[in-house]
């Protein structure tokens, strides 16, 4: 713990976790803060997605992740008395280590980033409290903290808020929070059924009410449920479970659904309250937004949780990176010109899916309850195809984000390389190095910007690169080179391996 930290991280979610890690392992003096003195339950999110694991394999975490989670997710659809299954592991991605969904608790992603983190030396400092903050001068904010130890003024370099919709730093920081709340609320509750249901499966009813997930996932009994309904309205927070629902209105939940499953024992239930919106920046200064206080929508298409922690990832390194040298303007500006148009485009997917799977709306609700029974016989066909179910879950991933257009990507070819533009994704190929067989992934595994050389290309001399740059030379024909950015982006490529160009690049985001 310092305080007078580069980094100070407020909020221990999944993207405050996140960002602590990323901005640690690049090289940052990180403080992180949280205001409640137990970690949050129970479990919000229930998936990660394959994006979102191939950018936490750096940080070291993954084997951890996977451990806890199922990799071989399988849902039943309930449509009237028809059921059809549909299978959402090893599906047609060769392109990704992490060819699967992956149902994994909240509560344990955060259990191994926050481990990962003690075993850094990095603490989670509860029951601290962020009551101000603001530009502290032209190399530092301030901030004041409060915790039973009373008031306490740390002057970091940057602060990350990371906490969660009704965030303190996007309030400190005036800005404004743009959108309106959903007319349909979440029910979650843990508790013991009695029913034919398998416990091993996902089961999703989508019917004229609304959608109910039920799942053996629970964290304070066997079974968790989700569902959805008109909201009540009870003025509690949004995002955060509200008024205890009782046993009867969940037991009716179920009924409505058509699932046979009796509430025996009703362990833990909550109302929470949906919106959409986004920030209308996501950074004013040296006070910075991401996750759900940049952005919050529905829980549809389970994209909170991951677009906070690729949020993260994309941060962490750029504010350890200007904390440990000369600040370039294009390495901040450029947090917020490629994370807020990703933003836009997942509430936007998010909405139209919610709409389509929750709203009370009497058209979609006439589509769940009458049209698609009515072509429920096809469904098992289409559920089979793997081709198809594996592009559904590349655009859950937000395999389609880019940043081509980004003040970070530079190209230096003639247009014809055979490596991605700079602002792709790095593919996961299989490659020839050192004489053997392994996959591009597998080289960037660790954090850091990563220059790939071609095999004819120069040597390159690694100490003027600096301590965060590693070098890998492949066996495949050419003189290029490319370097990867620690998010697993593509920054820079040439045709001729140009250690100026690579330097000046290597300059721009502050990587030496």
């Amino acid at each position: 713990m310092t305080s007078r930290p580069d980094v100070l991280v407020v909020g221990a979610g999944p993207t405050g976790l996140t960002m602590a890690l990323q901005a640690h392992d690049h090289g940052a003096a990180v403080r992180m803060v949280e205001r409640r003195r137990d970690p949050f339950r129970p479990s919000r999110a229930m998936i990660m997605h394959p994006r979102t694991m191939e950018s936490l394999r750096p940080l070291g975490v993954t084997d951890d992740l996977l451990a806890r989670g199922d990799v071989s997710p399988r849902a039943e659809l309930h449509l009237g008395r028809r059921r059809v299954s549909a299978e959402l592991a090893e599906l047609d991605m060769p392109e990704t280590a992490f060819p699967h969904l992956t149902l994994l608790r909240q509560m344990d992603v955060e259990e191994v980033l926050a481990r990962a983190l003690e075993r850094r030396g990095v603490t989670v400092e509860r029951g601290t409290e962020l009551v101000a903050a603001s530009q502290g001068g032209a190399e530092q904010a301030r901030a004041i903290l409060r915790s039973d130890d009373g008031l306490e003024e740390t002057t970091p370099r940057f602060v990350a808020g990371c906490d969660g919709p009704a965030s303190t730093v996007r309030r400190l920081a005036r800005i404004g929070w743009n959108g309106g709340p959903y007319r349909e609320e979440v029910i979650l509750a843990d508790l013991e059924l009695e029913s034919d249901l398998a416990p091993g499966i996902l089961h999703v009813v989508a019917g004229r009410t609304g959608l109910v997930f039920v799942f053996a996932l629970g964290e304070g009994a066997s079974w968790r449920v989700l569902g959805t309904r008109p909201t009540r309205d009870t003025g509690a927070a949004y995002g955060q479970p509200g008024r205890q629902v009782p046993a009867s209105e969940v037991q009716e939940l179920l009924d409505v659904s058509g699932l046979d499953a009796k509430v025996t024992d009703l362990r833990w239930s909550a109302e929470v309250r949906l919106q959409h919106r986004l920030a209308e920046s996501f950074r004013r200064g040296r006070l910075f937004l991401a996750g759900d206080a940049a952005h919050a929508h529905s829980p549809a298409a389970a994209q909170g949780m991951n677009t906070g922690i690729l949020d993260a990832v994309n941060l962490g390194w750029k504010l350890a990176f200007a904390a440990d040298g000369v600040e370039h303007p294009a390495l901040l500006d450029s947090y917020e010109q490629e994370r807020r148009p990703v933003a836009r485009q997942v509430l936007a997917l998010t909405h139209l899916v919610f709409f389509a799977e929750a709203s009370t709306n009497p058209l979609p609700a006439f589509l769940r309850g009458s049209l698609v029974p009515l072509v429920s016989p096809a469904l098992p066909l289409v559920l089979r195809q793997r081709r198809l179910m594996a592009e559904v879950v590349r655009m859950l991933s937000q395999r389609w984000v880019r940043y081509r257009r980004s003040l970070l990507s530079v190209d230096d070819t003639s247009g014809h390389s055979s490596w991605p533009r700079p602002g792709d994704r790095l593919p996961d190929q299989e490659v020839a190095y050192d004489g053997v067989r392994t996959r591009l992934h597998e080289l960037t595994a660790t954090a850091g910007v990563h220059v790939i050389l071609e095999r004819d290309a120069p040597p390159l001399d690694l100490d003027p690169l600096g301590a965060h740059v590693s070098l890998h030379r492949l066996d495949r024909p050419g003189r290029g080179l490319v370097a990867v950015r620690p998010d697993g982006f593509v920054g820079f490529r040439c045709d001729d391996a140009d250690p100026a160009g690579l330097g000046s690049w290597l300059d721009l985001v502050g990587a030496r």
